[in-house]
């Protein structure tokens, strides 16, 4: 389905912005509260349970995050799930969510309604209400939705990108690569995972994989380290392998620098039971892959064989 429609009667242009806003209630339905708790005032008023709060941020751009291949209620569904990853990233639950779009008016009323009704089928199965937002008119041919996700800690701990020590190991979730073949926007947020791993006195650091391993690995890395990664090691999904026999590169190379995986980067303490750990993961979460791909060592006595990242890249904005 088209995003923009050269038919005024069939675009958001037809209904304006308080038709519009009623639309989009009953779009949403009962993923959305009523006022104070949802759409209606200036402010939502969410209730605070005393946990540390979290608060992510992430859009969905037309023509950056998707294009018009991908359906309208995927596109709605992946806007709310990687931020979602941001929150299981940490160990966190989600609970509101707030969307502002940025809209041309001749988007398609029809695409709009599949948007929200994705955004909607997700926000139930994760149990996030959205309660609030904002729409702006955008220059002709623009869509962006801009999503601000707030959760909370499931415990005392929440777990941050920091922390990473000598002889730490490094896990990682599942399998990457080759995200452009259906998996960004079709993967499922690590959240019950997320909040399991926070309760591991094991577990140092962590956060999701969305601009590529080879990039993501650089923001757990303290000064005077560096990651150790075998290439053996790294769990490669097979559409990185499909994507190497298009692109003539390497089934690493999409592993380490498609992006948008939204697997689970996880740091162990060196002095930690490795296969208990292991035991646990695998009685508690049988069907998920847990994988250990390197370890932290001083940059000084890197072990030869090692990954060289910086031949790789990940996504990076604006470049």
């Amino acid at each position: 389905m088209k995003i923009f429609t050269p038919l005024r009667a069939r675009s958001v242009a037809a209904l304006g912005e308080r038709r519009l806003i009623a639309e989009i209630r009953g779009w949403l339905g009962d993923a959305s509260p009523r006022a104070p708790f949802g759409i209606g005032d200036d402010c939502a008023v969410v209730p605070s349970s005393g946990r540390p709060m979290l608060i992510t941020t992430d859009p969905v751009i037309h023509g950056r995050h998707f294009d018009d291949t991908v359906p309208p209620r995927a596109v709605g569904a992946k806007l709310l799930k990687r931020n979602l990853s941001d929150i299981a990233a940490m160990g966190g639950r989600p609970v509101a969510a707030v969307l502002s779009l940025a809209l041309a008016a001749d988007t398609s009323t029809a695409w709009l309604r599949d948007f929200y009704l994705g955004l909607a089928a997700a926000a139930r199965k994760f149990r996030v209400k959205v309660v609030g937002g904002d729409i702006t008119q955008a220059p002709a041919g623009f869509f962006g939705a801009f999503l601000a996700l707030h959760g909370e800690a499931v415990g005392p701990r929440v777990v941050t990108r920091g922390g990473a020590r000598p002889g730490d190991r490094i896990y990682v979730t599942g399998a990457l690569g080759g995200s452009l073949l259906g998996r960004h926007s079709k993967f499922t947020p690590r959240l019950a995972e997320g909040a399991w791993l926070a309760k591991r006195s094991e577990v140092r650091a962590m956060m999701d994989v969305s601009d590529g391993l080879a990039k993501d690995l650089d923001s757990l890395t303290p000064a005077g380290l560096a990651p150790a990664i075998c290439a053996r090691a790294i769990p490669i999904r097979p559409a990185a392998k499909k994507c190497a026999g298009q692109t003539r590169q390497t089934p690493l190379f999409h592993a380490l620098g498609d992006g948008e995986d939204y697997e689970l980067l996880i740091v162990v303490r060196h002095r930690a039971d490795e296969e208990k750990f292991r035991r646990a993961w695998a009685k508690r979460f049988p069907r998920v892959r847990l994988t250990k791909i390197g370890f932290f060592a001083r940059t000084e006595a890197m072990p030869a064989g090692a990954v060289r990242l910086l031949d790789y890249r990940g996504y990076e904005h604006l470049r």
